[in-house]
Formats: structure tokens, C-alpha cells, sequence
């Protein structure tokens, strides 16, 4: 008896090329995305404390500390922290300028999502993720409606 002929899904159709660059973005994003979360994360601990340190890093992210040193050596090569062994881990102006960004996108995804009646520690959890993914256009718009409130 003959098989069913499966129709091609948007993924069969796509080329290898086109697949390699999708992952490639995918890995480049998620790469971004933890880099915010480490800047964020010192900025804050700066803040808090007057200095971040890799033991802190590593309990705020829920990390080890290795997994924190290999971060961190990525982050330095990108030009967002300086750091020096057994010493506090500090932001370059880069550093700052993505940290103080990422700041302000996640206060307003919080913001946004609060304003439609979502508690607090939800709308935290859930703007983790989101802040991370929204679009320029879609954060504007948030911060457009929250303005009218």
C-alpha cells in the first residue's frame, strides 16, 4: 500500500543557507539576551552594593561561577565589562549605555503589563522573557499607552 504524500512544511521548503542564517541569528540572540541579563545584573548589583562581584553574579542568575567567568571573558571581548581576577567586575560606557537600556525596557513591559491588571511578581516573571524579544515599534507603543494612563 502507497505511503501518504506529505505536504513540504515552510522548514522543508527553506534552503540549507537559509536554515544555517536562521540558526545563526537564533544563537546570536540568545548570546544578546544573556548579555543584558549580565549588565542589568551588574549595573544593579553596583548599585545595591557598590560593586558586582562573580559569586554575586552567579546567586542573582542562578548560575556557577564558571559559567560566570566564560560569560563575563565574552562579555569583555564585546567591550561591555572590565574585569580582573579576584577583583569587582565593572561596565564600560558600552556597559552602561546597554544596561541602562535594558533597565528601561523592562520597567516598561512591566509597566505595560501591570496597567492590564497583572500582579506584580507575574508581571515581573513574565517581562524577563518579554523585554528581551519586544520589538522597538511594540515597546513604543507600550510606552505610548502607558503616557495616556
Amino acid at each position: 500500500m502507497p505511503r501518504p504524500v506529505k505536504k513540504a512544511t515552510a522548514a522543508a521548503v527553506r534552503s540549507p543557507a537559509q536554515q544555517a542564517e536562521n540558526f545563526r541569528r537564533s544563537r546570536h540572540d540568545r548570546a544578546l539576551e544573556t548579555a543584558q541579563d549580565y549588565v542589568e545584573a551588574i549595573a544593579d548589583l553596583t548599585v545595591a552594593r557598590g560593586e558586582a562581584r562573580v559569586v554575586d553574579l552567579a546567586r542573582r542568575l542562578g548560575v556557577t561561577h564558571v559559567t560566570v567567568n566564560r560569560t563575563l571573558a565574552r562579555l569583555q571581548k564585546s567591550g561591555f565589562v572590565n574585569t580582573e581576577p579576584y577583583r569587582a567586575i565593572f561596565l564600560t560606557g558600552t556597559g552602561e549605555k546597554l544596561a541602562a537600556e535594558c533597565k528601561r525596557r523592562h520597567e516598561t513591559v512591566v509597566s505595560f503589563l501591570r496597567s492590564l491588571g497583572i500582579s506584580e511578581r507575574i508581571a515581573e516573571l513574565d517581562a524577563e522573557g518579554i523585554e528581551h524579544h519586544v520589538s522597538p515599534e511594540t515597546l513604543a507603543a507600550f510606552e505610548r499607552l502607558l503616557k495616556k494612563r
